[in-house]
């Protein structure tokens, strides 16, 4: 798999971006061999299962240039890393638990030179900051994830969307969404014709400001 199922569904990336989704496979290729973060099967298939699964966030919003995007859970760097790239004037902070994750997050980051990535070695509820959205990739049910980033949705909402929770996750959702009403599911493979995306959707949850 190669950047060009990347490149196809965004034909407007600058030169520089086409360099940088290029130079994705390289970095982790070489970092995963020395610390393990992306399975071996996934990192075969690094464009379709992790960069444009990715980049589906922003079929369904265009981050706006100054806003804030907090990645809960980053892992290897997904979704922001990608998103970094895709949105230059759009600030990331990456978060994980797990410093090795992070070690690996931080290395990416250096070898594609972002200026507009964060990482923090912490969980989300130690965080004091406020941000436009929360993005993350399916690493607890809705109701945990809510709780988890209770106070960190900033006041004012400046997007089409209003500030909440963008959620990449898969399969049957209707029992974990019952008790968000104002919830909203995208399904990715309005977007993406790869059979990959069948069970995949965004769910978008606006979620109040709390001081």
């Amino acid at each position: 798999m190669d950047t060009r199922i990347v490149f196809d569904a965004f034909p407007d990336l600058t030169e520089k971006q086409r360099e940088l989704f290029k130079t994705l496979e390289f970095l982790y290729k070489d970092w995963n061999a020395k610390i393990n973060v992306v399975s071996r099967k996934d990192i075969e298939e690094l464009y379709l299962r992790h960069v444009l699964h990715s980049l589906g966030i922003s079929k369904v919003i265009q981050f706006l240039p100054g806003a804030q995007i907090l990645d809960v859970g980053t892992g290897g760097g997904f979704p922001g890393i990608p998103l970094a790239i895709l949105f230059p004037d759009v600030h990331f902070t990456l978060v994980d638990s797990i410093g090795k994750k992070i070690k690996v997050v931080d290395e990416v980051v250096a070898g594609l030179g972002l200026t507009n990535v964060t990482t923090i070695h912490a969980r989300v509820e130690e965080l004091d900051e406020q941000y436009d959205f929360i993005i993350s990739r399916a690493v607890a049910a809705m109701p945990t994830f809510v709780s988890w980033v209770k106070g960190r949705i900033a006041k004012k909402s400046r997007h089409a969307l209003k500030n909440g929770i963008l959620y990449l996750k898969g399969g049957d959702l209707e029992a974990e969404l019952a008790k968000y009403p104002k919830a909203q599911v995208f399904p990715l493979s309005t977007y993406f014709d790869d059979s990959f995306f069948e069970t995949k959707k965004l769910v978008y949850l606006p979620l109040k400001y709390k001081g």
